[in-house]
C-alpha cells in the first residue's frame, strides 16, 4: 500500500508541475506582441516628426524563435529598438541598435501585459 501512495504522490507532483507553471490566458500571441510593443512605442517616443512622412518611423514584426517574438521599432534617426518578447511570460527585453555607428546596447525590460488593453 505504501508504494502505491508514493507513486500516486509522484505522479500528482509531475502533473501539477508540468501543467500548472503557465497560465494559458497569459500566453503571448504574435498579435499581442505587436500590439503591446506598438502601444509602448507610441507612449514612449515622439511620433510628431513622422506625421508628414509616416514611413520614417514604424513598428514591424521581426524574426520569431521557439521562445520569443521579435518586434522592431525604427526611429526617424535610423536607429532601431528590437523588442524580444518572451512567449510564456511577456517579459520583453529591449536592445537598441545604431547601424551607422555599429552600436548595440540592451536598454531595459518591460512587461508586455502592462501595454495591452485590458479586456
Amino acid at each position: 500500500m505504501k508504494p502505491l501512495i508514493v507513486v500516486y504522490s509522484l505522479l500528482m507532483m509531475l502533473f501539477c508541475c508540468s501543467c500548472g507553471s503557465e497560465h494559458p490566458a497569459r500566453r503571448v500571441t504574435e498579435e499581442n506582441a505587436y500590439e503591446g510593443v506598438s502601444n509602448y512605442c507610441h507612449q514612449t517616443y515622439d511620433w510628431s516628426i513622422a506625421q508628414e512622412n509616416p514611413s520614417i518611423m514604424y513598428v514591424k514584426m521581426g524574426v520569431e524563435s521557439d521562445s520569443t517574438y521579435e518586434v522592431v521599432f525604427r526611429s526617424y534617426t535610423g536607429a532601431t529598438v528590437h523588442f524580444y518578447v518572451d512567449k510564456h511570460t511577456g517579459v520583453t527585453r529591449m536592445v537598441e541598435k545604431v547601424p551607422l555607428l555599429d552600436i548595440e546596447n540592451e536598454t531595459g525590460r518591460i512587461n508586455l501585459f502592462d501595454y495591452l488593453k485590458k479586456e
